[in-house]
């Protein structure tokens, strides 16, 4: 078992960047396994946010690729749960499996990094059906990137939106042209809230910064605002003229 260890823990060395910054807090330590299209950006995201990055691929030439970009870099087969006692996991807050189609080597290292301890467990799904599963498991969080994106996207291309963001709990935020309901009163006076099921956070006319709205905000036609609500509500008033 040795003779595996230690390649590993020499990998990890080898493929430090040579110029470091400060060390971040324990919190800010994140290990992301699988470095695809989705994996590498995420790395190279958190690196920006000045995050400690361990990223970890079965594929040599993604991790050459990455070696000088981020923290650290390792090759590994992560379904092994030796593998990931050896890169010292349980030592990171934060862990994000990447993997792309292969269903059974995500579930395999979810399931390891939960039994390993990792506080946060962040999965990709490549569909419902596996992002149940990976619920089921325990996953702290499930993503379906290629989902959301469409469904965002859809929501754009068919209605007044400019931006869309759903959460988990049938709750949405918009960002949409203000329609003539919500325009030429204060926001207390229109009654937006009482009459659509939606609230208007921020506002921004031409030229200007977004701005925080309150009751005594004024929207006029071409303020482009930001609305939150239950989904339903929310695109409901964004299609009004």
């Amino acid at each position: 078992m040795a003779e595996h260890r230690n390649p590993l823990r020499r990998r990890l060395r080898r493929t430090e960047p040579t110029t470091r910054r400060a060390r971040p807090t324990g919190e800010q330590r994140v290990v992301v396994i699988g470095l695809g299209r989705f994996g590498s950006s995420l790395a190279h995201e958190l690196m920006r946010r000045g995050w400690d990055v361990l990223g970890v691929d079965t594929d040599p030439r993604l991790v050459q690729r990455l070696s000088e970009e981020i923290t650290h870099a390792a090759t590994a087969d992560c379904t092994d749960a030796m593998a990931l006692e050896q890169l010292g996991v349980h030592d990171f807050s934060s862990a994000v499996v990447s993997i792309g189609t292969d269903v059974e080597a995500s579930v395999m290292v979810t399931s390891n990094l939960l039994e390993a301890g990792v506080p946060n467990v962040w999965a990709k799904a490549i569909s419902r059906q596996h992002g149940r599963i990976l619920e089921r498991l325990g996953a702290h969080h499930v993503v379906l990137p290629e989902h959301d994106m469409g469904e965002r996207v859809a929501h754009l291309v068919t209605g007044r939106m400019m931006d869309f963001i759903e959460f988990d709990d049938d709750y949405a935020l918009a960002k949409t042209s203000a329609p003539h309901v919500a325009t030429g009163m204060p926001l207390g006076e229109s009654r937006v809230r009482t009459k659509y099921g939606v609230t208007v956070v921020g506002i921004k006319r031409p030229g200007e910064d977004f701005t925080h709205a309150t009751a005594e905000t004024v929207v006029e036609p071409g303020d482009i605002i930001v609305v939150t609500g239950k989904t339903a509500a929310v695109e409901r008033f964004a299609e009004l003229g």
